[in-house]
């Protein structure tokens, strides 16, 4: 049976009508793929080394740390890695043992890039302890380890369906996260001694064994509860509530589409996503303006870091136009509606969001002075007046549905953002980078501030002619994204 669900997925993805898509970003995902597995497996062989150098025990080390490294590799699951999608309601009428269903959609999970990424590092890690004298427990600490990173991956997939789950273990990472940075409670006190007796006894391996056992049991019991057409797979149905926002019908076709949006952004819980995420990007420019990282201490970052800081509602929401109207964009696309107006409501609901990032981020100017806030104020023109137009231009070409009607979202995909959306994140950063690092190297930093800016303020003087190529763009896309829209899987 499983044989046959791999040849079904298969044919769904050669037959689906964004294939040649898919073809092109997934070789684009294989070598960034490729890109990630060198740089694991150099860190993981010359890892030892390095931190021998630095007069640091290399398995201590590591295992001080161990703790970190599994909470940010679950909080990156959460945001990036999708959940199993299978297309489960025709299987339901056929004689299919719903346990074998739930076992391949969670076994789907177990090769994911997400799991298999951590191997080309402890592998190599472990060979270099055998190297170093080191005996057969290494491969005891790396069962461990193993059955941790897998731990995490049956618990992401509880993180992202249940709200009973996700809120506590949020509450727990923030707490101890808190009291590590005001040095009232070392967690690492507690978790190194556990990393290190993985490898210096017999049997405390055996615990992130049974833990990922017990997550998978969990996780396996959720999902088959929820494999139900009138239960976990069922639309989602609430009770109406009208808000009129009375005061967008001055602004005519326009004003209708605002509302929708703002509607939608307050009522589903994936699109208050993207705010929320919007609010932590405006934290995001502390890891370069408090010069903690020295890598980050030169000018083209730091317009990076502009970009960002303003640029988090845009790239989150904006990512995804038209895919937040996909459930009715067939009938959308049949009214007498003017893509211009269409395009313009979402042109300014993303100004709208950076307008407010700026105003909100105005406390870097309270701590860093005026120079760092200057510098995120024009990466805002920046992105205001270029990066709001590719945004919605790579819209056109971005054809996946966004299902907003699931209510609890078994085997679905939930995510806020995904790998696509940060690839196409590259040519709105880069550009920007290169014009101040320009300014600032061949002139003053001023005038890399003025060249960032002017060509915000050019995007924006230009915007009725590249909105008239945009409209063009989204028209000759048209069917293809109505026929994208209609797919199921």
């Amino acid at each position: 049976m499983f044989k046959h669900f791999i040849s079904l997925e298969w044919k769904a993805f050669l037959r689906s009508a964004s294939f040649g898509t898919n073809v092109a970003f997934k070789i684009i995902m294989g070598i960034f793929a490729v890109i990630i597995i060198l740089e694991f497996s150099l860190l993981g062989f010359f890892g030892y080394n390095i931190l021998q150098e630095f007069h640091l025990e290399p398995l201590s080390t590591v295992n001080k740390f161990l703790i970190y490294y599994l909470v940010m590799d679950l909080v990156i699951r959460y945001f990036l890695q999708k959940m199993p999608v299978m297309n489960i309601r025709p299987f339901l009428s056929l004689p299919i043992k719903r346990d074998t269903v739930v076992h391949f959609s969670l076994g789907k999970t177990v090769i994911s890039f997400f799991n298999i990424i951590h191997a080309f590092f402890f592998i190599p890690f472990t060979i270099a302890l055998f190297t170093h004298g080191f005996g057969f427990q290494a491969v005891l600490w790396l069962l461990g380890i193993t059955a941790l990173i897998y731990s995490n991956n049956f618990i992401n997939i509880l993180l992202n369906n249940k709200n009973s789950v996700f809120y506590p273990m949020l509450a727990i990472v923030v707490s101890l996260g808190l009291a590590q940075y005001y040095k009232i409670f070392d967690v690492t006190n507690y978790t190194q001694p556990f990393f290190q007796g993985m490898y210096s006894t017999y049997y405390l391996f055996l615990i992130p064994l049974l833990l990922a056992i017990v997550t998978y049991y969990f996780s396996f019991d959720y999902f088959k509860k929820n494999l139900n057409l009138d239960t976990g797979l069922a639309k989602k149905s609430d009770e109406a509530k009208t808000e009129n926002l009375t005061w967008l019908n001055q602004f005519g076709t326009l004003g209708t589409f605002l509302k929708n949006d703002i509607k939608l952004l307050k009522r589903n819980k994936r699109s208050r996503t993207t705010v929320i995420m919007s609010f932590l990007f405006i934290f995001y420019g502390l890891l370069f303006y408090t010069k903690s990282i020295e890598a980050y201490n030169n000018p083209a970052m730091q317009v990076f870091a502009g970009i960002f800081v303003t640029g988090g509602f845009l790239f989150t929401f904006g990512q995804f136009i038209p895919s937040w109207d996909s459930s009715y964009y067939q009938l959308m696309m049949s009214q007498n509606i003017q893509y211009r107006e269409y395009i313009s409501s979402k042109w300014w609901l993303m100004v709208i969001g950076t307008a407010i990032s700026t105003i909100i981020a105005s406390f870097y100017w309270v701590f860093f002075g005026w120079e760092i806030y200057l510098l995120i104020v024009v990466g805002a023109i920046y992105n205001i007046g270029v990066n709001s137009h590719l945004v919605m231009l790579g819209g056109a070409f971005v054809k996946t549905p966004i299902d907003l009607t699931m209510a609890n979202k078994a085997f679905g995909d939930k995510q806020a953002f995904n790998f696509k959306t940060v690839i196409m994140l590259i040519p709105k950063l880069l550009v920007p980078m290169g014009l101040y690092a320009l300014g600032y190297y061949l002139f003053s930093p001023n005038i890399g501030y003025l060249f960032v800016a002017l060509a915000g303020v050019i995007g924006f003087a230009f915007r009725n002619m590249v909105f008239t190529k945009i409209e063009k763009v989204y028209k000759t896309e048209k069917y293809e994204t109505i026929a994208a829209y209609k797919q199921k899987n």
